[in-house]
């Protein structure tokens, strides 16, 4: 995270508190399941040392619609905000499984974990299996966790009740977007027109990524705050459109990232075939033949990174990585113009939700 990043997030010495909420939570689970076994340690750490990580993005919008909406600060709060946290580590647990992802916040990935962890014991059956079927199970501890948190924040039956709502939906919502994006890689883009397949990928990053990680937490906030109805509905245009604006960034840096920073190979989402907007401008900008080699070695996860740097070269000189820069600074206004149309808004809350947008649409990892 960059300086002016954690600035904005340490904000209420933010970071720290929702990580001792985490560690609080994942304490307290790890003592229900010691009667189980000692090795259920196996799922409880991998989950443990991924909340380690991240920009706490998530969090901070949840923590700071709340503020804007005129909530003070509290403890209950920030367990809510941190509750977004365990979510998106469902998310990518499951999602790394899916996209059969090797490393996460430069760590192997539960799944991977796992498996090297059953081929080292050289236990029996397949150590891939093994892998998924605990990574899967990892990422639905998560998702339990997430509730039990939510409910016994401590915010007020009123203050839930408003909220409840939205964080029903957002879990809802991101089950459907995740197999959305399955859906679509499925099926394929080649019947495709430019327009049909940037309409699918613009699709996918609302449902899969800019709902939950901008626009449902905001709001799950600002709900729980008591923001009116007119104010929530501005609040959700500019969570989304600055949440779309946020996957885009994923997206350019899934393909030019620094490892270092991202904490995923150059060009892994290459290697895994991500329909993705960039990917759409750059198609559209290709003649015939070049179009075919890229769609080709586009999902070829054995490609050799010779191949991946003329690819990478060949989005630059289609002119894709501009025409997506021109999409996030064009969401990212008009996330803004719509904050600016809320009517009861703290002056401290709205900046810190500008300074928010600006950093989740700008970073480096």
């Amino acid at each position: 995270m960059t300086t002016a990043g954690t600035e904005i997030v340490d904000l209420a010495q933010l970071r720290h508190r929702v990580q001792a909420e985490i560690d609080e939570e994942i304490a307290l689970r790890t003592s229900q399941l010691a009667p189980v076994g000692r090795d259920t340690r196996l799922l409880v750490d991998a989950i443990a040392d991924l909340l380690r990580g991240g920009k706490r993005l998530r969090a901070a919008f949840c923590y700071w619609g709340y503020r804007a909406a005129g909530g003070d600060d509290n403890e209950a709060i920030v367990r809510a905000a941190a509750a977004m946290e365990l979510f998106q580590a469902a998310a990518l647990i499951h999602d790394d499984v899916m996209d059969d992802s090797d490393t996460r916040r430069g760590l192997p990935s539960a799944h991977r974990r796992l498996a090297a962890h059953h081929a080292e014991q050289r236990w029996e059956g397949l150590s891939e299996r093994f892998g998924v079927a605990g990574a899967i199970l990892a990422g639905d501890l998560c998702l339990t966790w997430t509730d039990s948190m939510f409910a016994g924040s401590g915010l007020s039956r009123h203050e839930l009740q408003g909220a409840r709502p939205v964080f029903d939906e957002m879990r809802t919502q991101l089950m459907g977007g995740q197999f959305l994006d399955v859906l679509e890689a499925a099926r394929g883009w080649d019947h495709l027109t430019t327009e049909q397949r940037l309409r699918l990928a613009h699709r996918v990053i609302t449902y899969k990524s800019a709902k939950y990680s901008i626009e449902h937490p905001l709001v799950i906030g600002a709900a729980a705050a008591g923001a009116k109805q007119g104010d929530l509905k501005k609040l959700g245009e500019f969570g989304l459109a600055v949440g779309q604006a946020f996957q885009l960034r994923d997206d350019l840096l899934g393909v030019f990232g620094d490892p270092v920073t991202t904490g995923k190979p150059a060009g892994d989402d290459l290697r895994e075939g991500k329909h993705t907007v960039l990917v759409a401008h750059t198609l559209a900008a290709l003649d015939e033949e070049r179009a075919a080699r890229f769609a080709r070695h586009l999902g070829d996860a054995a490609v050799d990174d010779e191949t991946v740097a003329w690819m990478c070269e060949t989005i630059l000189a289609a002119g894709a990585v501009d025409a997506v820069e021109r999409d996030i600074d064009r969401l990212v206004q008009q996330g803004l113009e719509r904050l600016d149309d809320t009517a009861a808004l703290l002056d401290e809350g709205r900046q810190v939700l500008v300074e928010l947008a600006a950093y989740a649409t700008t970073r480096t990892s």
